[in-house]
């Protein structure tokens, strides 16, 4: 979609106008995130969780960055040089536990801005790309995180590899030798912290080439809006900057004082304390979990405690497992409502909200010790998440009927008031 009506780039002193004629950065950046790329002048503080996980990336990458270059990818001294960053780095402690708390940061405003898409309806048409990028992101994320989890060679470093990895083993015929490839042996030892280590350090600069791509995907159609409906004109957006500029500056500002109250007073309320221990393959710890932002989907694999057909138990965890994420890729032809905003769809709202709760229930029973009644409700929990993408979803795009939609973003900012078409750019718009 193009906006005729944006203000286009025009460089003003002779040395802008040297590298803009050889190298159009600057009429990149402006029309990316200046006054050029016009904006749905009714967007909340929800949009402002795409932004706040570019910051965590960053965060992530600069500290991973120096983090890497006092680590030692190896089994006998990985656990010590940890503790070596901690203790005789200077500020080591502070990048460590910026690092470590930075990746929930990153994984808190990721799940959000997932679910005001799916809440605002922002991977239907014409923004599928966007949606499907997101996706692929939101899985390198799990790839980057769970492999450096592994790199502090803690006890629940070691035996999280060691129970992660075993689930490609129930994969028929090529699963055993996928796993064998992955540790680099039989095993979680050195070849596996290498491996890890490698792709760690490489996997957050491919998150970032992707995220280059969901920015572009989004600039072609423009944003979605709490309303669902499209821009019809200049009365109905804003110029990103300064208007949107400041308000992610303020949504900033407010994750940077939780991020720090994290890192300065709660350094390891996010962890585990067996990660503190040396990893012992001959002791296995008592319960054995994973960091909790993937607890959901860790509950969804164990809730199969049964073979069904010629089908292992753990098998159907696993498809189950992976399933429930590459569910997402097909969200946009699933659910074949016209509208978008759950805000004019009274029944996909009260199922919307019993799905946060599911999740949330499911990321509860992840860590939970595996009880018959924690099995159960794991079982029931995991039913209903597919339940309501595979069926709920479709049944109700054909039943609902929607609230009337507003004539135009305008319109339902101005709540009836006489809507005088502005400039694009002014104040009055």
């Amino acid at each position: 979609m193009s906006f005729p009506w944006a203000n286009q780039y025009a460089p003003k002193s002779p040395l802008t106008q040297w590298i803009d004629e050889r190298l159009p950065l600057p009429r990149l950046v402006y029309n990316a995130v200046g006054a050029g790329y016009p904006v749905p002048r009714n967007l909340n503080y929800f949009w402002n969780f795409g932004v706040l996980a570019g910051a965590a990336l960053m965060i992530q990458i600069v500290t991973g960055i120096v983090l890497a270059m006092h680590f030692a990818a190896n089994g006998m001294v990985a656990f010590d040089s940890v503790e070596h960053i901690m203790r005789d780095v200077n500020s080591g402690w502070l990048l460590r536990y910026a690092h470590a708390n930075g990746a929930s940061m990153f994984f808190i405003v990721v799940y959000i801005h997932i679910f005001r898409g799916l809440f605002y309806g922002s991977y239907k048409a014409p923004r599928e790309m966007v949606w499907l990028l997101g996706v692929v992101i939101f899985l390198l994320m799990m790839a980057t995180a769970f492999m450096g989890y592994v790199l502090p060679w803690g006890q629940m470093s070691f035996w999280g590899a060691q129970v992660i990895t075993g689930f490609f083993s129930a994969i028929p015929v090529v699963g055993e030798p996928i796993r064998t490839w992955l540790l680099g042996g039989f095993a979680p030892d050195n070849a596996t912290l290498n491996r890890f280590f490698s792709l760690h350090y490489l996997l957050p600069f491919v998150i970032a080439g992707v995220i280059i791509l969901h920015i572009w995907a989004l600039h072609i159609p423009g944003s979605n809006n709490p309303t669902g409906v499209e821009v019809k004109g200049p009365q109905d957006t804003l110029p990103f900057h300064p208007y949107y500029t400041a308000k992610d500056g303020f949504g900033l500002g407010v994750f940077l004082i939780i991020f720090a109250l994290f890192v300065f007073f709660a350094p390891n309320m996010l962890g585990h304390p067996d990660n503190y221990i040396p990893a012992n393959p001959l002791s296995t710890p008592a319960h054995i979990v994973p960091e909790w932002y993937f607890l959901p989907f860790y509950a969804i694999l164990k809730a199969f405690t049964g073979n069904f057909l010629w089908i292992p138990a753990k098998l159907w965890g696993v498809i189950a497992m992976f399933g429930s994420i590459l569910l997402l890729f097909f969200l946009p032809w699933i659910d074949r409502s016209p509208v978008r905003s759950a805000n004019y769809r009274p029944m996909y709202k009260w199922f919307f909200v019993v799905l946060v709760i599911d999740v949330l229930l499911l990321g509860w029973l992840g860590q939970a010790e595996p009880t018959a009644a924690v099995v159960l409700l794991s079982q029931i929990c995991a039913a209903y998440y597919f339940a309501h993408f595979l069926i709920i979803l479709p049944i109700i795009s054909r039943l609902e009927r929607p609230l009337p939609l507003p004539d135009s973003i305008t319109a339902s900012v101005l709540h009836g008031e006489k809507a005088e078409a502005a400039p694009y750019g002014s104040t009055a718009a």
